[in-house]
């Protein structure tokens, strides 16, 4: 039986028809409006193409599943969207008056390890955690295939634990989060510093001689063509994530753990760095369970999949 997956980005809205494999059978695509009520107008106009075009009714399908960022409450508000603007925007209830189906929600990080952990590169784990690297990291648990969304289901904020206490300044207000570390804005800003210390490393070149061209592959790339300050640069980010994914291992236990967001594109060898820093100094590593360290597959599709999959729960 077919889902419908929505995606809410900052830029724009994604809306697929999923069937139970987790396959994505069609797609239509909405550019974000300049207020809530645009928005949902827009869902519903994309909502009813797809299902004319496929030749269904709503009553065919199993529910309509949201991966929305900001804060939401257990009923369906979206209480916060800073992107947006949205304060209290009632996108759940509105969608089931409208349908009169079922209808479900959560955090865009939250839908992306459910994907992952139901279709993708831990499919075969009941238990996992991810974290998503981006501008900021997102993170998510899955608990016994069941996704596990914390108090009044606000969801888990991985990446605003602490790893440095007294660090640098995070956005949410507190100072040495994970999220100041490991996001791509972090690494981005570690990488210019390094370069500023050091005039004659390769990735002057990399970016042409311009710094603010830097971006979350410089480091990565250049420390592939053996550039010393860009290694020391990686060196430094595997440990700080690699540090935040044991806080993680010695809390839940999990089976697997998944990297996901762009950093995750460098593959195995960003993951081979995490694996070997985490079995040297994983707490108990030989007696504890073990768990496999995955880079995510799914890429920009999770939110569609992983939305879909919350009419598994």
């Amino acid at each position: 039986m077919l889902s419908i997956g929505i995606d809410i980005g900052g830029m724009s809205i994604k809306i697929g028809l999923v069937d139970e494999n987790g396959k994505i059978v069609d797609i239509a695509r909405e550019k974000i409006a300049d207020s809530f009520e645009k928005v949902l107008a827009g869902i519903e106009k994309q909502i009813d193409f797809l299902l004319s075009k496929n030749n269904i009714t709503i009553d065919k399908v199993k529910g309509i599943g949201i991966g929305c960022p900001g804060m939401l409450s257990k009923d369906g508000i979206v209480e916060v969207f800073p992107n947006l603007g949205w304060k209290n925007a009632p996108l759940v209830p509105l969608l089931k008056d409208r349908y009169k189906t079922e209808v479900r929600i959560s955090n865009d990080a939250n839908v992306a390890t459910l994907a992952e952990a139901y279709y993708g590169v831990a499919k075969d784990y009941n238990d996992v955690v991810m974290f998503t690297l981006g501008t900021g990291v997102g993170g998510g648990v899955v608990i016994d295939k069941k996704l596990f969304e914390g108090g009044d289901k606000k969801g888990t904020e991985l990446g605003h634990t602490t790893l440095i206490l007294g660090g640098v300044p995070c956005k949410c207000g507190r100072r040495g989060c994970l999220e100041s570390y490991v996001s791509a804005t972090a690494l981005i800003r570690q990488t210019k510093a390094a370069m500023n210390k050091d005039p004659k490393s390769k990735m002057w070149d990399f970016v042409g001689g311009d710094i603010e061209k830097v971006d979350g592959r410089t480091a990565f790339e250049c420390s592939k063509t053996g550039d010393k300050t860009a290694i020391k640069v990686i060196n430094k980010f595997v440990a700080y994530l690699s540090d935040g994914i044991m806080n993680m291992l010695n809390i839940f236990r999990p089976q697997a753990f998944i990297i996901g967001g762009g950093i995750s594109g460098q593959g195995d060898y960003l993951i081979d760095k995490v694996k070997k820093y985490c079995k040297k100094y994983h707490y108990g590593y030989e007696n504890a369970p073990k768990a496999e360290i995955f880079a995510a597959k799914l890429g920009n599709d999770a939110g569609i999949i992983g939305a879909a999959a919350l009419l598994n729960q």
